[in-house]
């Protein structure tokens, strides 16, 4: 990928003075939840600088990568996962690509947003219509992915990345997404939560088959007053994005929020907009072309021939000398 560079020095300035782009991962409650918190101010902002996008785009591919990055924790060893949206609203939708190396990439289906008039507040529901979310994950030595799809329910990204996590895999799952801007419309501030109900993966209440008799009825009234417990703790956490363009740090937030529940940081690590594509990749494509194809370029086309990757927004120029 090429780095676009973050022009603005105010912005730069802001950036280099708040915390550091990181994603804390944690569990709690013996192991009946995992979850992760992202301070993604630097992820948003690059992405930005990369596809070139205005505020209202911002905000829509902004929530978009910062869903794909919290999914991240969700992945089984080497994995790489596809988030798309497509809707029949003005925003038309996105695709969201992350990998459990820890970068993630993605673009607009549509790239500007059509607005009929001045937006009066950041509601998105507007522009978000009927359509589907899909996720497609292929891990190490798959050949093919496994994808699976639901309806769009709610016409907010995070709520409905949470519905097709009810309904596809059968896991209660939260997220929330926020990002600040400036009165200049710089993000100042972008992260995300994630958690996830997973009773199987330890605790001391772990939900199994059993007759009435041995208590399973109690066992489940205490697993849902300890999901909402969890709910409403998780639904306590004030605007992420304010809460890193103020400097906050994350530990703060995950220990104060679910403190009752325990909560042990396991793992910290860095989250990034970035891509594999390279010069030397879209040349290698170029050069495989038909041979009269191959030659037509060569033949007519302007040089440099330049492609755009629509992953990352980078633009390549490739001269003919490259192709013989």
């Amino acid at each position: 990928m090429i780095k676009a560079q973050i022009l603005d020095g105010e912005l730069q300035k802001h950036l280099d003075s708040i915390n550091k782009d990181e994603m804390t991962m944690f569990v709690m409650a013996d192991g009946q939840f995992r979850g992760a918190f992202l301070n993604g101010t630097r992820l948003v902002n690059q992405m930005r600088a990369n596809q070139k996008t205005g505020i209202l785009e911002t905000m829509v591919l902004g929530q978009a990568v910062l869903c794909g990055a919290l999914l991240i924790p969700t992945m089984k060893g080497r994995e790489h996962l596809t988030f798309r949206y497509d809707t029949m609203g003005p925003a038309a939708g996105f695709s969201v690509e992350a990998d459990s190396t820890g970068y993630v990439r993605g673009f607009l289906l549509q790239n500007r947003i059509p607005v009929e008039k001045p937006l009066e507040n950041w509601d998105l529901t507007p522009f978000l219509g009927d359509g589907t979310v899909t996720i497609s994950r292929i891990g190490e030595g798959m050949r093919q992915s496994q994808v699976g799809t639901v309806e769009i329910q709610y016409r907010n990204i995070a709520k409905d990345l949470a519905w097709y996590f009810q309904q596809s895999e059968q896991t209660k799952t939260a997220f929330n997404t926020s990002i600040q801007f400036d009165k200049e419309g710089r993000v100042i501030g972008a992260g995300g939560m994630f958690l996830q109900y997973v009773p199987n993966a330890g605790g001391k209440s772990k939900i199994s088959a059993q007759t009435a008799n041995s208590g399973a009825e109690t066992k489940d009234s205490d697993a849902d007053d300890l999901i909402r417990r969890a709910e409403n703790a998780f639904k306590a956490m004030p605007s992420i994005g304010k809460w890193f363009a103020d400097g906050g740090d994350m530990e703060d937030a995950i220990y104060g929020l679910f403190r009752e529940f325990n909560p042990v940081a396991v793992l910290n690590r860095d989250i990034v907009f970035d891509c594999p594509c390279s010069l030397e990749n879209y040349v290698e494509h170029v050069k495989h072309l038909p041979k009269k194809e191959l030659d037509d370029i060569i033949a007519n086309d302007p040089e440099p021939i330049e492609i755009v990757c629509h992953n990352c927004g980078s633009v390549y120029k490739i001269t003919k000398d490259m192709l013989r």
